[in-house]
């Protein structure tokens, strides 16, 4: 399935998509306001809003693509442990009607106590994010910074941003930094796998 057709919910994802599976049946993309570096969604491709909505191959499909991205994950992000979870009916805090895993990435002391994750979790509007930070364009000037970072970052000289993020108010990141994060975590996975590519490889590919 083209990255260009899926859709989180309403929202056009492709620029944030960086993995979809063998199937086609489930992809994942990274998120619009993490709640820590390397936090990500996984989703069936079928927009339905309640996990007893897939069919079995689906349900099995997204839990398989679950279990081969968190391994990615927890290793790229040098995570001690995840959270995997899924939050099934708006009772269950889904704020976005269409079925999501979460994968987040935990770190010693990144929230104390342990499971107040579970509150920012709780407190996140998906639909509500996604709906305002699309009416918005992008500041592109904010790619370079993110580029900035992330270089400075691989050579050791920025702080690991795992603790106290949520002492910082998250904003919506832009599409541009999404996309960076998208392309390099797509790397990571076999080809069939990979989702946005850099802007290099689309056009060697003309």
């Amino acid at each position: 399935m083209p990255l260009s057709t899926l859709r989180f919910s309403t929202f056009n994802v492709a620029n944030q998509v960086f993995f979809q599976s063998s199937s086609r049946l489930s992809f994942a993309l990274v998120n619009l306001k993490p709640i820590v570096p390397g936090h990500v969604l996984v989703v069936p491709t079928r927009v339905v809003p309640r996990l007893r909505d897939l069919t079995p191959d689906e349900v099995s499909d997204l839990f398989q693509s679950v279990h081969q991205i968190s391994r990615v994950i927890e290793s790229e992000y040098r995570a001690q442990a995840l959270n995997i979870a899924l939050q099934d009916g708006p009772m269950a805090g889904q704020s976005v009607p269409h079925v999501h895993v979460h994968i987040i990435p935990r770190r010693a002391k990144d929230f104390e106590p342990l499971d107040e994750m579970y509150n920012a979790l709780d407190a996140k509007n998906l639909s509500q994010d996604f709906a305002e930070a699309y009416a918005a364009r992008p500041l592109r000037a904010e790619r370079k910074a993110f580029e900035a970072e992330q270089r400075e970052r691989q050579r050791g000289n920025v702080e690991s941003p795992f603790a106290g993020i949520e002492d910082r108010e998250r904003r919506p990141r832009s599409g541009d930094e999404m996309r960076i994060e998208a392309e390099r975590l797509s790397g990571l996975f076999p080809e069939e796998n990979r989702g946005v590519q850099p802007q290099r490889a689309r056009e060697g590919s003309l």
